[in-house]
């Protein structure tokens, strides 16, 4: 029965502090939020984070969050809203490149590659935005992804002293299942930021115009 109880405890305990950390990121971040073109502010950069391309590769199902940001950021090139746009992404193994994919459907849909700049070390989103400013030089920029993970972005470039505003693509067919797996990663998130993580890898700066 003390097992039981302590269970008991320890979920309603978890709860309460998903509850927390996901109305304070909600919370601090609902202003930086733009969906449509006209209202987002300009910025010379925008920040797409990457994720898989596919969801069956074998059978070249395309992820529908992969191609709702390319379409974002697409959508924010063509209005003038950004003039460069740095993809960041996973490209951790010879065989898996996040930034190589997002930089060639760019060019596919019309974005100049002079004007595509990669991150290939943002595994996570904190290490797109210390990347963001520490190896491109940004301090103001707009990042781009769904809205639960733009929210997370946001927060973390908030914490960091940065002037970023998001564009929220499209959400995919995933919803809930990515919905719920955010609530964790806010949490994560909050404990990383508390214990001032650094990103993964750094290196040589990146001079940008």
């Amino acid at each position: 029965m003390r097992i039981w109880r302590l269970a008991i405890l320890l979920s309603v305990i978890l709860m309460a502090v998903i509850f927390v950390a996901n109305y304070y990121v909600v919370k601090n971040t609902r202003a930086q939020l733009f969906y449509n073109v006209k209202s987002v502010p300009k910025n010379k950069v925008g920040l797409l984070l990457g994720t898989a391309k596919y969801m069956d590769k074998a059978r070249k199902i395309v992820n529908q969050y992969y191609q709702n940001r390319i379409d974002a950021a697409v959508a924010l090139y063509m209005a003038g809203k950004v003039d460069y746009i740095i993809v960041s992404g996973d490209n951790s193994t010879q065989f898996y490149n996040e930034p190589l994919l997002m930089k060639n459907d760019l060019i596919e849909r019309g974005v100049p590659e002079s004007h595509i700049y990669m991150d290939n070390a943002g595994f996570r989103t904190l290490d797109s935005i210390l990347r963001c400013r520490d190896i491109f030089g940004q301090s103001s920029f707009t990042i781009i992804s769904q809205t639960f993970h733009n929210q997370r972005a946001l927060f973390i470039a908030n914490h960091k002293n940065l002037n970023t505003v998001a564009f929220c693509a499209a959400d995919g067919n995933l919803y809930w299942s990515a919905t719920i797996r955010e609530k964790f990663a806010r949490i994560k998130m909050l404990l990383d930021l508390i214990l001032n993580k650094q990103a993964k890898f750094y290196g040589d700066k990146i001079d940008m115009p």
